[in-house]
């Protein structure tokens, strides 16, 4: 099997060190938007769940005032 017939035919292989440091530059920026991208879906999820868990203790502390428990001291 030749070397060529492992290269995915969309990627052009660096033939000078402009082209090499074309597709470094390329590359790191793919990955920062790539990351970029997953920390916001992270910090919304985050966000997400700390709005899930306020509602959730609004509604405990609802409960325990519908059933006269008193809420225990922080």
């Amino acid at each position: 099997m030749a070397d060529t017939d492992l290269k995915s035919p969309s990627v052009k292989e660096p033939e000078n060190i402009h082209d090499l440091t074309g597709f470094v530059q390329t590359l790191l920026t793919q990955m920062q938007d790539k990351f970029q991208n997953m920390s916001d879906q992270i910090i919304t999820r985050i966000d997400e769940m700390s709005n899930r868990i306020d509602e959730l203790e609004k509604n405990i502390g609802d409960l325990m005032t519908q059933a006269g428990v008193d809420e225990p001291e922080k």
